[in-house]
């Protein structure tokens, strides 16, 4: 059974449980119509005096979890945050929580996670926190991540909300895991003479999918030919997913006078224990000729070795592709070798870019 009168304090919160004196305070929600009380919370104010005296308070009383409240450091409710699934036997339970609309973006979320997942395995003696998140909801899962869990699986169509069924990732926390954010690198823009690299958004699809499109592209890449605007679209989600997880990022290249789209660029294979990657672009039919990849590659191989302290950047392009050999080599790119069927039964170049060949 969890503790009454539990009180965790953080950073800049309270984590404690609600009680009629935050009548006032739940009134003004619930009025608002914003959405972050816990599962149950009144749809009407005539339902709050009951649901804080008793109904915020069954989950305890059951001995399956429990509901605070998030106050900041004026008292002001600001979220809600929960145990619940809570195995005894197991020693497990699952973190929830939600943050009012007017107070997110601020990390509290994160810091109300990681304080209360510590207070369950430190003062409670649980040795397992579930946290599960719907893919298309980055908000929670760079939560889950910045507060340490791991990602461990994807459960197809789980969740059937109205809009129709989501994925949903399910991430773990063990009491003896290090509880740090997982490596990534950071959304950054880049900026050269011509160009500025900048986080891909929902409306590059067009030129995206155009330059997929493209013969020339369509030809060394293994893009799917119906590739659509719709793909385009949903890999700006995949792209901030993939960065999160620490395994990659990827950039929008356009034009700075212009702001025209020239370039997609992307650093995959992210290895952080060996501080390697490889990179990959995909210039636009209308953009090429201008030196335009080999400037976008060059910037970000300075950024990933002055900045992230990277040691080795790998290119690979395919043997009949000569205008990516090209690009590696001006970029400074040193040929290693021939990878023999590599690429779909085709030979691959390996090209390698360290920190002294910049210098």
């Amino acid at each position: 059974m969890f503790d009454a009168d539990v009180s965790i304090a953080t950073e800049r919160l309270t984590l404690r449980p609600f009680s009629l004196k935050d009548s006032a305070r739940i009134r003004t929600i619930v009025r608002s119509g914003v959405r972050f009380l816990p599962p149950g919370a009144p749809e009407k104010t005539s339902g709050i005096p009951r649901w804080l005296s008793i109904g915020v308070h069954e989950l305890r009383r059951s001995g399956q979890g429990l509901h605070l409240a998030m106050a900041d450091a004026e008292g002001v409710i600001v979220g809600a945050i929960s145990l619940f699934k809570t195995s005894w036997t197991a020693g497990t339970t699952e973190v929830g929580y939600g943050v009012h609309p007017l107070y997110r973006g601020r990390g509290f979320a994160t810091e109300a996670v990681r304080g209360l997942v510590s207070w369950a395995f430190e003062t409670v003696g649980l040795r397992r926190v579930d946290l599960t998140a719907k893919l298309d909801n980055l908000a929670s899962l760079r939560v889950a991540l910045k507060a340490g869990f791991t990602w461990e699986g994807l459960l197809r169509d789980a969740v059937l909300d109205e809009d129709g069924p989501h994925d949903l990732v399910i991430f773990g926390l063990l009491a003896y895991d290090r509880r740090r954010p997982a490596d990534a690198l950071p959304r950054t823009e880049l900026r050269t003479q011509r160009l500025l690299l900048r986080q891909p958004t929902a409306e590059d699809a067009p030129d995206l999918a155009a330059t997929v499109a493209d013969p020339v592209t369509q030809a060394m890449t293994g893009y799917p030919r119906d590739y659509t605007q719709e793909h385009a679209r949903a890999s700006v989600g995949t792209a901030e997913r993939i960065r999160m997880r620490g395994t990659g990022i990827t950039w929008t290249v356009v034009e700075r006078e212009s702001g025209r789209f020239a370039v997609n660029v992307d650093l995959r294979d992210v290895d952080w224990t060996h501080r390697s990657a490889e990179i990959g672009y995909m210039t636009a039919p209308w953009a090429r000729g201008n030196g335009y990849a080999g400037e976008a590659v060059v910037a970000i191989a300075r950024w990933l070795f002055e900045r992230q302290g990277f040691r080795r950047l790998q290119l690979r392009a395919l043997a009949t592709n000569t205008a990516s050999q090209r690009v590696a080599e001006k970029s400074g790119f040193v040929r290693e070798g021939v990878a023999r069927s590599s690429l779909g039964g085709q030979d691959v170049i390996v090209y390698s870019l360290i920190p002294s060949d910049l210098a």
